[in-house]
């Protein structure tokens, strides 16, 4: 699929990028250019050890910001396929700084479609975040714009041969600023800090991230918002995988903080399908035939009304499975203590 393709990641340094970065080398050792593009050049150095140029010889790494639309488009020249990554996506930050949040993950997500449409881009995969549904924080309310003028931009491509579309997750599991490494680290003073004893989010493993992306580039046909089936953990099943023997001090959600998180809303269930391994979110007005895509992807409507939600999913990771999953995919050492 990405074989003699040049591929650009926008906020490439992060978990999720270097995770992409470390699959895309190795799964097609043919691809012909992957730009990895940020604004952080101690992180591009970083990673630059990891994946040097003088050994992947498709790597490069661009110096930009998704805020500055020309150094886009410069970048954008002979790129085949973007992945749009770059967002600040910590909430609290994102709520005593707004106009930066609002630049960067709206503003940018604006460059990105202009940079694209100018182009010669075929494939557009915009990252989403489960605080984009029915967001309560300024941070959700900003992606929720950019999954808009993603999906939106199908509509005025014009002739060109281009495809927008979008993937909306949950937690990354280990990602930087997530609970996990967070209480690897606190669990040394003997204290876990609790937000709420009651709040549930998704999990998902940065593979996991990867594959999503990666389906959504190879059968996208232009507007979809994928949704993958997660399994969802409980923040005290956490720390007790973690840290049994930690004491709890309830600290309170920070502002703009949700006890359970939503991915797919009951009014998002008039366009919702069930694919098997995802869920996708349909625009109400398609450029394609949906009768065909439902045929292709043996898609059904979910019930009206459905919604999916951490707090009320079927499926859960127990403290055993924290554990294993954590032994496994972040800290191979890892003892519970």
């Amino acid at each position: 699929m990405l074989n003699n393709k040049s591929i650009l990641i926008t906020g490439g340094t992060g978990s999720l990028g270097k995770a992409l970065t470390k699959t895309i080398l190795e799964k097609w050792p043919d691809v012909k250019r992957l730009v990895i593009y940020s604004r952080d050049e101690q992180k591009q150095y970083q990673m630059a050890q990891e994946f040097p140029e003088s050994k992947y010889k498709a790597i490069r790494y661009f110096i930009g910001d998704v805020r500055d639309l020309e150094r886009l488009k410069r970048a954008f020249n002979g790129i085949d396929y973007v992945i749009h990554a770059a967002a600040m996506k910590h909430v609290h930050i994102a709520e005593y700084n707004p106009d930066e949040c609002v630049k960067t993950n709206i503003g940018g997500a604006e460059n990105v479609i202009k940079a694209s449409l100018s182009s010669a881009v075929t494939k557009v995969v915009a990252l989403s975040t489960d605080k984009a549904c029915a967001p309560i924080n300024l941070y959700g309310a900003t992606k929720l714009t950019s999954d808009k003028l993603f999906i939106a931009a199908n509509n005025i491509k014009g002739k060109q041969d281009i495809k927008f579309s979008v993937v909306r997750y949950g937690n990354v599991m280990g990602s930087n600023g997530s609970v996990i490494p967070f209480f690897m680290n606190k669990r040394t003073e003997g204290v876990l800090p609790i937000t709420d004893e009651k709040m549930t989010r998704f999990n998902i493993s940065l593979q996991g991230g990867v594959d999503m992306v990666l389906h959504a580039l190879d059968k996208a046909w232009g507007g979809e918002l994928f949704v993958p089936k997660l399994p969802s953990y409980k923040i005290l099943d956490v720390a007790t995988a973690i840290a049994p023997n930690c004491k709890h001090e309830i600290v309170g959600i920070r502002p703009g903080e949700k006890i359970h998180e939503e991915m797919i809303t009951a009014s998002d269930s008039f366009t919702t399908y069930d694919l098997g391994e995802y869920y996708v979110i349909l625009p109400q007005l398609t450029n394609w035939d949906l009768n065909e895509y439902k045929n292709v992807f043996k898609a059904t409507l979910v019930p009206q009304g459905f919604s999916y939600t951490s707090g009320e999913n079927t499926e859960w990771e127990t403290v055993a499975s924290l554990r294993a999953l954590i032994k496994e995919h972040l800290y191979s050492d890892f003892e519970p203590k």
